[in-house]
């Protein structure tokens, strides 16, 4: 009894110093930000005033805030499959005993090397109407020119496109150390057998990359409603609120109006989307996935 004591806290004085950056910068920092959410908290009151859940009926009555929702929710169908697939095939391509094949991984993640503004700057040029590179581009086949960033219907998707070139490359990378984990005999009694490339793939490759592909799908949903830099550079939530993304609002509900009672409400409703995300995922998808 005495040797188990001290066995577990040897282990809980290893874990202490994670436990206490833990909750200083993560329980912590909830708890108050749950609590702001319950006051009223602008310019107009110099004490915050407790208001129960006032800031969640204005909340969910808000007209923008269910648009960036909205957006949010499209943002992120938009670009976790399309991002997920494509990193999945540029792993099978890249995971090939090809000549090149290093150059080949090098380029695939260069991408996610360069910083969100960076990138934001490259695709601003990209999508500039008149001179950018998706206008020359297009004018080659007759397209008239097309203001990418300025019209509703259209820039969620060039901003969805730029997304997945983004992040693409860096889910290759798990997708690439799940493929050389998986047992080459497995390829070899399929190839014996006579069995097809594509029946191969989905009988054999893309069951064992389920372990791989749930943790992609969680840090890419993660990410979906986390990304906030490009919309600074480039579209600052317009026009219209047609790109506008959730975590931007909060941005612009507490720096810009400094409203911290409602910019708090939201928040806690973000934290409460992304609980639900990976619940859902853990629990649900964790079941029908092979770990061996």
């Amino acid at each position: 009894m005495n040797a188990r004591l001290r066995r577990n806290g040897f282990a809980w004085l290893l874990l202490l110093p994670s436990l206490l950056f833990l909750l200083l910068f993560t329980f912590y920092p909830i708890a108050l930000t749950l609590r702001l959410s319950l006051f009223q908290a602008d310019l107009s009151t110099p004490e915050p005033v407790f208001t129960g859940l006032d800031n969640y009926r204005t909340m969910f009555q808000d007209e923008v805030f269910r648009k960036v929702m909205g957006n949010n929710v499209l943002f992120a169908l938009g670009t976790v499959p399309l991002g997920i697939a494509l990193a999945l095939l540029m792993a099978v391509f890249a995971n090939k005993a090809l000549h090149g094949r290093g150059f080949m991984r090098s380029a695939f993640f260069y991408p996610t090397l360069i910083p969100m503004i960076a990138v934001a700057n490259i695709w601003l040029f990209i999508y500039t109407p008149e001179y950018g590179l998706m206008s020359r581009l297009l004018s080659w086949f007759g397209v008239n020119d097309i203001n990418w960033l300025g019209t509703p219907g259209l820039v969620m998707w060039a901003m969805i496109l730029m997304i997945i070139w983004k992040e693409a490359g860096f889910f290759m990378i798990f997708y690439l150390a799940g493929l050389q984990n998986i047992s080459k005999e497995l390829y070899e009694a399929a190839h014996v057998d006579g069995v097809g490339r594509f029946t191969v793939f989905r009988k054999i490759t893309f069951p064992l990359l389920m372990p791989t592909t749930l943790f992609v799908s969680i840090v890419a949903l993660t990410n979906a409603y986390k990304l906030v830099d490009h919309l600074m550079i480039m579209t600052r939530g317009g026009p219209n609120n047609a790109s506008n993304l959730l975590l931007y609002y909060i941005y612009e509900t507490a720096f810009s109006y400094w409203d911290q009672g409602m910019a708090s409400a939201l928040t806690v409703v973000m934290i409460a989307v992304l609980l639900l995300i990976a619940a859902v995922q853990f629990f649900g998808l964790d079941r029908r996935i092979h770990y061996n």
